[in-house]
Order: C-alpha cells, then structure tokens, then sequence
C-alpha cells in the first residue's frame, strides 16, 4: 500500500534553508512512521538522517513532530495517521540536519534539577528502604525516557530557552518525592525561581505528547502546590 510522506528537509552545508521533500513508499498500515523513513533513507535517499536506536519506545531518541504533533516515530503506526504523513524535527532545539536536532540544551536543563539520588545520611551495610506507598508517590515519574517530545511541545519552552521545561520538572518531581533523598528544599527553591514552574501555562501540551502516559501537568502543578503552601506557612 503506497503511503506518502512529506519530510521536513535541512543540509547546513548546502547553504539553503529548510524545505518539504516529498515521498512515495510502500508500507503496511501496521508498520511505524519509522519504517517508512527508513524505507525513504534506504530506498530513496540515503542522505536522509534521522536519529533511531531501540525502535522499542524505550530510548526515546526517535522523537519527531508527526502531522504536527510530537510522538515516538517507533510507536506511531501508519494506520493512526493516515496515509499522507508530514513529519518534522521537534521544536525548539537546533536542527542539526534533516530531523535531527542538537539535544544539549534540553539536557542541560536536566542535569541542572539534581536528577539524581542525593543522601545526607550514610546507611552503613543497610539498605534505603522505602514502604510501597512511598514508592509509589513518584512512580509515574520514574517512566520519563527523556525523549523530549514534551518539553519541545511547550510553548513556553519555544518562547524561553531558560525555562527549565516539563521534562526537567518531572525528573525533579521524581527526586522531591523520594523519601530517601535530602536536596528536596534546594531542587523547590531552584525550581521557585524565574525560569522554574511557574513559567508553566498548563496548556497540557506536555501530557499530550508524553508517549509514555506520564500526567506532566500534574506534576508541574503538584510542586506549584507545595511550593505556594510553603509560601503560606513560611517553610
């Protein structure tokens, strides 16, 4: 079944701007997106480059915008976007050719939230335990593959490259709420500030293209909450 897809194209070095390629292929209606770019750059135009690893929705480096929303290329079967297809890097990120965009700054807002387990207390030969309900309080957060696609789909991310975005919120989200970490105070007091959450609109966007089914918002709006109540209390 022939399927056409009208590829956002960008070569730095050939010193023109950005432009629609177009593309006919052959594909099944329960092949991926990603299929049928890989069927464009294996049989039409090698020089298409796009990033891929797993192809399993696990790695989250596939993300594009797919007929102008962002989602896993490797999870987006054909026949839930119909047989003309418009694919484009995501948003708010350079584009370093083609549909693949340069993820640094996106991953400098990460490593700036702390994303990591930090213990003021040394267990000795004990383990951290937790009970299930403790555990349970961040693990939504736990499944971000930091893909990306939502803080590429925020509109204050494309207005503000210091806003720390949803993805970078959520991974502190995961740290504030893990009753065996100790930077809890420093992780709200960075995200308090001017490029933190309250920077966020709620427009949802983010939840809407988490492939992963993660509340963003919620979230987002959980840390405003202890935030705001912290104001109130003094704490």
């Amino acid at each position: 079944m022939e399927h056409h897809l009208k590829i956002r194209r960008f070569d730095p070095e050939s010193g023109a701007g950005p432009y629609w390629a177009r593309y006919t292929v052959d594909a099944e209606p329960t092949d991926t997106v990603l299929d049928a770019l890989n069927a464009v750059k294996w049989y039409h135009d090698g020089s298409l480059a796009l990033r891929q690893s797993c192809g399993q929705g696990v790695c989250g480096s596939d993300a594009l915008r797919i007929n102008g929303r962002n989602r896993l290329a490797c999870k987006t079967l054909l026949r839930d976007v119909g047989r003309s297809v418009s694919v484009a890097p995501i948003a708010g990120l350079p584009v370093i050719k083609d549909l693949a965009v340069d993820t640094e700054p996106f991953f400098a807002q990460y490593r700036s939230v702390l994303p990591y387990l930090q213990c003021d207390d040394d267990p000795g030969e004990t383990e951290r335990r937790q009970t299930p309900e403790e555990r349970a309080r961040f693990d939504e957060a736990t499944k971000c593959i930091l893909c990306a696609a939502c803080t590429t789909s925020c509109p204050s991310a494309w207005a503000n490259d210091r806003f720390v975005g949803p993805a970078a919120i959520v991974q502190a989200y995961r740290f504030i709420c893990d009753s065996r970490d100790s930077a809890g105070a420093e992780r709200l007091a960075q995200l308090d500030g001017e490029s933190g959450v309250w920077r966020c609109r709620t427009t949802f966007n983010c939840t809407d293209a988490c492939p992963r089914g993660i509340a963003v918002t919620s979230c987002i709006g959980e840390i405003k909450l202890e935030l705001a109540i912290g104001r109130r209390t003094g704490a």
